[in-house]
Parts: structure tokens; C-alpha cells; sequence
């Protein structure tokens, strides 16, 4: 994500960085006595009390009322993440642990496992939006129902089964019906509904008026069917955050995120957004404009089937969290995650 990146010297940097570390370490505002122990640097309380009123009039630090310390605002954590963020790599005996963990047959298993994972590594809630897969089909049958309203039945070609109903503007045969699915059956299964509907445009034309519809609207609905199924989201260790300091003083703010898990439909649109972008990416406080939570933030990566992005995992977790674990433990997720789907 691109962000505004303003000119601090190497002083107020080294000052912000410590304030922001030692705040994650223990969330207690950080006072200026405590920071020139930790800064490493040479500065007067005084010259250290100057530097920390120019990043508080910058956004940067915030005086809680109660304390003469600062805290960082989410506009701090920001450049601290984007720019003074030393990442903690996991060793090696950490990673085959992980590898350990994600080697599953089953596919909804491994989503399911990758997200408890994620929540045990951090204390926090581990999300994983399930494979967006090709909406494609290996059988289709349609069903009259009534006049004008017909079941569309759809088996996968992982044998999945969705049903959907459709309305159209005239009724249809049992013959025609058959005649229909035997067309798509026989000519395009194993194709995804977008490639048919490329490949039929033409033939379309040609089909008699009344069965150009059913085919058109059967392909619509299809479509939608598939993709419904595969747009989910699986989360693990809510329960996690109640233990949070930060967020479970706030009874706003934990309704407010409960609501999204219960809901999933701005977190699947976030996850959407990840899933275009390259590797983890980090949204601090409100920045994403779905989560509208300062005290939270969230870390996502998009993982890959051979080679083609299909979803997105990542945690949420407070503000204050220790992004140089987190990043890496996402990071190495979303490859081992790709890796094992890819050759599973």
C-alpha cells in the first residue's frame, strides 16, 4: 500500500521506533525519562521532551489523559511498520513445525487448519478465505418446478452439489429441458461458465429464440451459484481477542468487531482487496475503510494455487501487536498454505 512518508530526521525516527517498541512491550504510555534510557541516544529529557511534542503535533504520538507518556496513533504505527519495522525471521525448526501442521488430504480441512494455526501462533484470530475456485461444472440437469420457474442443478468437478432456482419469461418442456443440459453437458463440461459463455456467444445466436434464453440464464446463475460457494471466510480464536487489554476494555469496539466476524461480508471484500495486492500487506486502525476500528489491525497475505492467487489469510488482531512475529508467521503461512494446495 502506498503511503505518505514524512520527513523525519534520523532522531526523531530512532525516538519513534523506541516509543513504538516499548509501548507494544508493556502498553503503558511511554514518558520521556524512560525513552532516553531506551533510544540509545545522548539527549537530554528536555531535548527528548522537544522531539516528542513535534511527532505529537505530527500525528505520530498521542498524550492519553491520564498520563504525562505518549502512545503512538495509528498514523505512528504506520510509518513505524512501513519504515522502521526490523522483521524477526522464523527458523527453520519453526517452519517444518508448520509444514508439520498443513499436510491434509482434504482441502476444507487444511483451510480450517491454517486458520487455528495462525490463531495459535498469535494470540490473536486467524482468518483464511476459502479457494475461490473456476466456476466450472461437470454436470448440469434442469427440473420444471412450475410454469416458468426451473431448478438448476450443478455438481462440480470436485462432486459438490448446488441447487438454484430461476424464473424466466416462458415455460419449457421436460424435452427442451433435457435437450438443454444435454448441449452444456455434452459439449462444455469441465469448462468454467465464463469460458461458455465466451465459446456460446456465438452459437447463441444461432439456437432457436426461446432456448437462447434458457441457456443464457442458466449460465447467469451457474455462475453466481459456483461462486457463492466458494466466497467464505473460516475464523479461529475470536475468543482470543476478549483477552486483549486493548480491545476488551472497549464493550463498543468488541460488538463492533464481533459484528464483522458474524457478518463476514466487509472482511471478504478486505480479503478481496488483499488478494490483488503483492505479498502481506497491513492495514492499521480505520485505514481500510471496512474495519472501522483504531484499536485493531490486520495482516493478510494472498496464497496461490499453481501459481493463481485463489484467496487470502491473514489475523486481526489489536493495534498493539508485535508486527515483526506477525508479518513473518503470515507471510511463511500464505507460501505453505500455496505449497501444500498446490501439490495436495
Amino acid at each position: 500500500m502506498a503511503h505518505d512518508t514524512p520527513n523525519l530526521n534520523e532522531r526523531a525516527q530512532t525516538l519513534l521506533k523506541a516509543l513504538v517498541e516499548r509501548y507494544i512491550a508493556d502498553g503503558q504510555p511511554v514518558g520521556s525519562r524512560a525513552l532516553s534510557r531506551v533510544s540509545g541516544l545522548d539527549l537530554s529529557p528536555a531535548s527528548i521532551r522537544n522531539v516528542m511534542a513535534d511527532l505529537e503535533e505530527m500525528g505520530f504520538i498521542a498524550s492519553p489523559h491520564t498520563s504525562a507518556g505518549r502512545i503512538p496513533t495509528p498514523r505512528g504505527y504506520r510509518f513505524f511498520v512501513d519504515t522502521l519495522l526490523t522483521i524477526k525471521p522464523l527458523d527453520n525448526v519453526e517452519i517444518h513445525q508448520l509444514e508439520g501442521q498443513l499436510h491434509t488430504e482434504n482441502r476444507q480441512r487444511i483451510v480450517s487448519s491454517t486458520s487455528q494455526l495462525l490463531s495459535d501462533l498469535t494470540r490473536f484470530a486467524g482468518v483464511v478465505m476459502t479457494p475461490r475456485r473456476a466456476a466450472m461444472f461437470r454436470q448440469i440437469e434442469f427440473v420444471s418446478l412450475s410454469d416458468k420457474r426451473i431448478l438448476i442443478i450443478i455438481v462440480s468437478p470436485e462432486g459438490d452439489v448446488q441447487n438454484r432456482i430461476f424464473t424466466l419469461d416462458r415455460s419449457y418442456t421436460p424435452s427442451e429441458l433435457v435437450e438443454a443440459a444435454n448441449m452444456l453437458n455434452q459439449n462444455y463440461a469441465g469448462c468454467s461458465f465464463e469460458e461458455i459463455h465466451r465459446r456460446i456467444h456465438d452459437e447463441l445466436k444461432q439456437l432457436r429464440e426461446n432456448m437462447s434464453q434458457l441457456m443464457a440464464a442458466a449460465l447467469e446463475v451457474g455462475s453466481q451459484a459456483m461462486q457463492d460457494a466458494s466466497d467464505d471466510v473460516v475464523i479461529s480464536g475470536e475468543r482470543n481477542l476478549l483477552q486483549v487489554h486493548d480491545l476488551s476494555g472497549n464493550m463498543a469496539s468488541l460488538r463492533k468487531l464481533f459484528d464483522l466476524f458474524e457478518q463476514k461480508t466487509s472482511l471478504l471484500q478486505l480479503l478481496d482487496v488483499s488478494s490483488r495486492a503483492h505479498g502481506v500487506q497491513i492495514f492499521i486502525g480505520g485505514e481500510s475503510g471496512l474495519v472501522p476500528l483504531d484499536e485493531c489491525s490486520i495482516v493478510t497475505a494472498p496464497y496461490s494455487v499453481d501459481g493463481q492467487v485463489v484467496g487470502t489469510l491473514g489475523v486481526i488482531g489489536p493495534t498493539r501487536m508485535a508486527y515483526e512475529r506477525v508479518i513473518p508467521i503470515v507471510d511463511i503461512t500464505a507460501k505453505l498454505l500455496s505449497s501444500a494446495l498446490s501439490h495436495g
